[in-house]
């Protein structure tokens, strides 16, 4: 048995991503181009930018997000996943290719690669996890751009973690989509599926405690 380099739960095939942790980067890549097209309509600027010249006599603002704009040319999203690409190949003794086309078709044409290789990458790369950390991020950023109030996840009450000073964390919890399992932001406890009805047994009696008092 190993431990998923993702999840950090157990993991009975003895890969370095789990099953569900596999499944997840999947998707998450599958994403990627559409979430790059998505980001299209983000490219203008607020409308709390100025037009033409400023009172300091500066140059005009670009008429676009430049933060957008650096996520959507060669050196944003497409440069993670192609960088990941080619560490693949180099790792397995394949050949690395040349990048051709426009900046979209080069996304697809990564992703598809990343894709085909995941049977061996979730098994055989020791670098998987720092792989499916990465795309897991890069997709919840531009998600998070997009469709910001989806990122945040489903609720599921708050942290019953208790801290050494016996203070309770309080935190609210979230399941981010696509993830498994649910982690504090604040204290950075992670509690997996498997725990999740000792997890409600904890917040009923936290609740319960509170209205005591």
């Amino acid at each position: 048995m190993t431990t998923c380099l993702l999840c950090e739960q157990p993991d009975e095939t003895g890969s370095y991503l789990c099953v569900g942790c596999t499944r997840a980067t999947v998707v998450r890549l599958e994403a990627l181009p559409a979430l790059y097209r998505g980001l299209a309509p983000f490219l203008a600027p607020s409308g709390s930018v100025g037009q033409g010249r400023s009172g300091k006599g500066g140059p005009a603002p670009l008429p676009v997000n430049e933060d957008i704009l650096d996520l959507r040319g060669p050196g944003g999203i497409v440069k993670v996943v192609e960088d990941w690409l080619d560490l693949v190949r180099m790792d397995r003794g394949h050949r690395v290719a040349t990048p051709r086309g426009g900046v979209e078709s080069r996304l697809r044409a990564a992703v598809t690669g990343l894709l085909a290789q995941m049977p061996w990458l979730a098994v055989s790369w020791p670098d998987a996890g720092a792989f499916a950390k990465d795309i897991r991020d890069l997709a919840a950023s531009v998600a998070s751009v997009i469709r910001p109030s989806a990122v945040r996840g489903t609720r599921v009450g708050h942290c019953p973690a208790v801290h050494e000073n016996g203070i309770l964390c309080g935190s609210v919890l979230r399941l981010a989509p696509g993830e498994q399992v649910v982690r504090c932001e604040w204290c950075g406890c992670s509690y997996p599926p498997a725990s999740w009805a000792q997890l409600k047994t904890w917040q009923d009696e936290d609740a319960r405690a509170s209205n005591a008092a």
